[in-house]
């Protein structure tokens, strides 16, 4: 039989591409919303780029990323890149203080921070699966409790104590309730995409299920009496389908909440969600609807009231004026974009005890807004940004709002799904807001690169994904560094960034994991780091890989503290 190289068969593809072959499934779709999508945008599903078009430069040891490409889980090795996994370490400026070899999942899990009686609590999750650990004394973390699935070199684990159906442990804020002297914790109850649906354009049960889903599309209001799940009192449920409030289980639509939701444990609390199934105007293969952000009023954590849904042009089928825009978009019909929101809105910490009047949106595609919410039953964008499509990957999902008060820039990014840079560079944006009525793009970070005894000259070609995922989460113990921002980057591990130059961004300081097949299931080779999290009141940074985490310190954030807090985290105010 004969055999094709990687290349033979991409450029077998590209030459498909330009006689215009098309593989739109049209006769596949039946689901109503997605058929509405389809109908308002031509067909131009990007097709594998030309391999002499990208790769490395042996003159200058750098690599060029494709202009475009599709969504893509499979390796896309290229002449120049590593044929093995890299299972050396690279640091800078920074000392690991430990490393726990526990994996709850190798893909993506959020992160909180909570102290109890003196005592300092981590929680890593990913819906089904939760560890608790104590990391009191952070050089001596224990694990305390297990819910759900070990990874390890075989994959997951079979599932130990596990959550009833249509229950888990959904992305969480946490915050202090002064009023009733303990913590609120609101998790966010989304849609399952990734393991249920592939391409929305050829699974038409999929999406069906997915409209159906058995579990909450909204979130969940717990009081926090300890650190164990059997000390949590529910005080609330509720859906973010606000057309449907009383909708049961199985009939409610829309997205649910995504990702973390942002609140400060006082009045209002907002939201990423697309209340309805008519916010559809999205390319992702995988996702069947655009967010916007909704407001809601927390006042009383056991009857949280809506108060408004913000829509931008560009989000809803059915719809002429959502249409038309959404047609100037030049991402219109690639079958490949993400658009609307993955995050809440970031909102910066307030100057005074006035309540905040802006709030940053990243919205995919669709670009960044800013967004006033002076009046919260009444959200109104301001302002708006778009940037060069940069397809595949997410082009904007998370902006970095530590620095505003200190320089009146925010950093605006998204990261990478393709592996082997199998795509264009995710470059994270410096964005002056001093104004929010006029914001303006100033700048792009450094990318980073490896140091001079590295067997390679870029980190493309050490296998796996590359680019920024995001500095940790909304709220991190203690507060933000003056000029410091920590990137997670994916097969580059920890990069720290100093910004206190706006003009003159630099790297000051990295710590590069090994890569460690003898301890990670094939499947999630790849995906080496997937998130970064920061105690600042004791100067300390939590990495979170593929084959578990990692302690480290560094002078920029200075002198660690390996003893017990002193303050309470969320703080008690």
């Amino acid at each position: 039989m004969k055999t094709y190289s990687i290349f033979s068969l991409i450029s077998i593809s590209f030459c498909f591409s330009q006689h215009g072959v098309s593989d739109e499934p049209s006769h596949t779709i039946t689901d109503p919303y997605l058929k509405s999508l389809v109908n308002i945008t031509p067909e131009k599903k990007p097709f594998p780029p030309d391999p002499t078009r990208y790769g490395m430069n042996l003159k200058t040891g750098k690599f060029k990323h494709p202009d475009l490409t599709p969504e893509q889980t499979q390796p896309q090795p290229f002449p120049g890149q590593l044929n093995y996994w890299d299972t050396h370490s690279y640091i800078h400026n920074m000392t690991v203080e430990a490393y726990y070899p526990i994996t709850v999942e190798p893909f993506h899990t959020w992160q909180n921070i909570v102290d109890f009686d003196g005592r300092r609590y981590l929680y890593q999750y990913v819906r089904r699966d939760l560890k608790i650990f104590d990391i009191t004394y952070p050089k001596q973390a224990k694990l305390l409790f297990t819910k759900g699935s070990t990874w390890g070199k075989e994959g997951p684990s079979p599932e130990v104590n596990p959550f009833p159906p249509g229950e888990m442990m959904g992305a969480s804020t946490i915050q202090w309730d002064s009023k009733r002297q303990h913590y609120i914790m609101v998790q966010a109850y989304e849609v399952q995409r990734f393991g249920l649906l592939h391409d929305k354009y050829q699974e038409p049960e999929k999406v069906k299920a997915i409209r159906a889903a058995p579990h909450l599309k909204g979130f969940k209001v717990y009081a926090m009496q300890g650190p164990l799940p059997d000390q949590w009192k529910l005080l609330a449920t509720r859906t973010t389908d606000i057309t449907h409030p009383d909708a049961p289980i199985g009939q409610q639509q829309g997205s649910g909440v995504r990702d973390i939701p942002t609140f400060s444990g006082k009045q209002l609390m907002f939201v990423a969600a697309a209340p309805s199934a008519d916010y559809a105007l999205t390319e992702y293969p995988n996702d069947l609807y655009n967010a916007g952000y909704q407001s809601w009023d927390m006042s009383d954590p056991e009857n949280p009231l809506f108060l408004n849904q913000l829509t931008v042009p560009g989000q809803r089928v059915n719809n002429r004026w959502h249409a038309l825009v959404y047609q100037q978009n030049p991402r219109a019909g690639n079958r490949t974009s993400w658009m609307g929101a993955r995050m809440s809105l970031f909102i910066p910490p307030a100057a005074t005890s006035q309540p905040p009047q802006y709030g940053y949106a990243a919205m995919g595609g669709l670009g960044f807004y800013s967004v006033d919410i002076s009046n919260p039953r009444r959200m109104k964008t301001i302002a708006h940004l778009n940037f060069p499509p940069s397809v595949a990957g997410t082009e904007g999902d998370f902006i970095d709002i530590s620095q505003i008060n200190h320089t009146g820039h925010v950093y605006y990014s998204g990261y990478p799904l393709n592996e082997d840079c199998w795509e264009p560079y995710k470059h994270i944006y410096q964005i002056d807001v001093s104004n929010p009525l006029q914001p303006t793009i100033t700048n792009v970070l450094p990318r980073p690169r490896p140091p001079k005894q590295a067997m390679f000259t870029d980190f493309c070609q050490r296998k796996g994904s590359f680019g920024p995922k995001r500095t940790g989460a909304y709220t991190q113990p203690g507060r933000a560094r003056k000029g410091i921002i920590p990137y997670n980057f994916y097969n580059a591990g920890l990069q720290v960034f100093d910004v206190s130059n706006p003009h003159k961004p630099f790297i000051s300081a990295y710590f590069v994991p090994p890569y460690a097949p003898d301890r990670v299931h094939p499947s999630a080779m790849g995906n080496l780091s997937h998130s970064v999290y920061v105690e600042y009141d004791r100067n300390l940074f939590w990495l979170f890989t593929n084959h578990g985490f990692y302690l480290l310190s560094s002078p920029v954030l200075g002198k660690p503290q390996f003893n017990a807090p002193t303050s309470p985290w969320p703080p008690h105010e």
